[in-house]
């Protein structure tokens, strides 16, 4: 279930360094951490995207949970490679979390073959 996501995370502790830790971990609380910056619906679910100091996160969430669908989120810092989550859920994809400091950022998400793109945001 926490395959790409935990892989992910793991990575993104072991490249941040010590300080990261603490604002990763509360990323990872909610499903995401900090203010939502943005609500990308589209006609399966939408991808919700949250910003709190320098880290953005997102997550795809079906509009009809239940039976498990194929489901994917993913963000990229500008510059960066993106950081995914890839599966079969019920509910949800994700979440997903890269440092971005203040870059520009891509957020992609789908929910049975249907999805969104934000183009790059929060530049």
């Amino acid at each position: 279930m926490f395959g790409t996501a935990g892989l992910a995370a793991a990575l993104l502790l072991a490249l941040a360094g010590p300080g990261a830790g603490t604002a990763h971990a509360a990323a990872l609380a909610g499903p995401c951490a900090g203010h939502k910056v943005r609500t990308l619906p589209f006609s399966t679910g939408r991808i919700e995207v949250f910003k709190t100091r320098g880290f953005v996160c997102a997550v795809t969430i079906a509009k009809r949970p239940g039976a498990r669908k194929a489901m994917s989120v993913s963000v990229q810092a500008r510059g960066s490679r993106p950081a995914r989550d890839q599966g079969r859920y019920t509910h949800r994809a994700g979440p997903v979390v890269v440092h971005a400091g203040n870059r520009c950022v891509r957020v992609t998400g789908k929910v049975s073959g249907r999805g969104a793109s934000s183009g790059w945001i929060l530049c």
